[in-house]
């Protein structure tokens, strides 16, 4: 009788564990299958179970390092509020990017055809001196507009690409984007940030331009093409995502869309 109950008892034990196993697998999936495509931060971080899968977590390192776009680090990848620590890295990373040094090789180069500034002279050294003019330029717009001015204005320096638009309505918003921008809270109103920083810009450009190049004329001459550039980089940035995934240049993620809400 003895041996029947406790045989009775390994049953039910047994039984017990079975159930714990099969709930505790069945919850362990549900959390992979909850996890989103691209970490967002309205969302909570998700721990990984120590028994993932390799292979599982080998895609979700994948996709962490798609986050960051090596061509335009302002692409929007969630609709979260940046800190101002996260806008001065996002400030540095502009200011490293791709797309800002082939700008600074391309001006230069456009500089030395028609000899502007006209301080900098010819040869590889009037090259060289005019790109390190453009990247210092890049750099500082990133400072004051995409860091010190966004963070103290409260605005989104991030790039929002909207789907499905047609050609004239990507030229159109290209357009609007200098002017009109997002606040933290998603709001539009006037890119004091875009417009100001580079302004800004230009004044200090004048501590290291040379001397016949420091007129008022000239500074508002070089921020008037900044704000030129800006228009063909915004374009650039609406189409980028289509132009990378049908060339495959990069591995980047999918931006978020500005179609919703109120971006602009």
């Amino acid at each position: 009788m003895v041996k029947q109950r406790r045989g009775v008892l390994r049953l039910i034990l047994a039984a017990i564990a079975c159930l714990l196993v099969c709930n505790g697998g069945q919850a362990q999936q549900s959390r992979f299958d909850s996890l989103p495509d691209a970490p967002s931060q309205t969302q909570a971080p998700t721990t990984t179970p120590q028994t993932a899968n390799p292979i599982q977590g080998g895609v979700e390192i994948f996709k962490l390092l798609q986050q960051k776009s090596l061509v335009f680090p302002d692409l929007a990848t969630n609709g979260g509020q940046l800190s101002s620590r996260q806008k001065f890295e996002l400030a540095a990373n502009n200011s490293i990017a791709l797309s800002t040094i082939g700008a600074a090789a391309i001006g230069a180069a456009y500089g030395q055809a028609i000899n502007s500034p006209s301080g900098y002279h010819q040869g590889a050294e009037g090259y060289g001196k005019r790109f390190g003019a453009d990247m210092a330029r890049a750099t500082s717009d990133n400072m004051f507009g995409t860091f010190l001015l966004a963070s103290a204005l409260h605005q989104d320096p991030r790039f929002y690409v909207k789907k499905n638009l047609s050609f004239k309505q990507s030229l159109e918003y290209a357009a609007v984007r200098l002017f009109i921008t997002r606040s933290d809270s998603g709001e539009r109103e006037v890119n004091y940030s875009g417009l100001i920083g580079p302004l800004m810009g230009e004044g200090l450009a004048n501590a290291y331009y040379p001397d016949e190049n420091r007129t008022v004329g000239s500074t508002f001459t070089r921020y008037a093409s900044d704000l030129g550039w800006k228009f063909g980089g915004n374009l650039l940035r609406q189409y980028w995502p289509s132009i990378n995934r049908r060339l495959r240049l990069v591995p980047e993620s999918s931006p978020t869309s500005g179609a919703a809400g109120n971006n602009p």
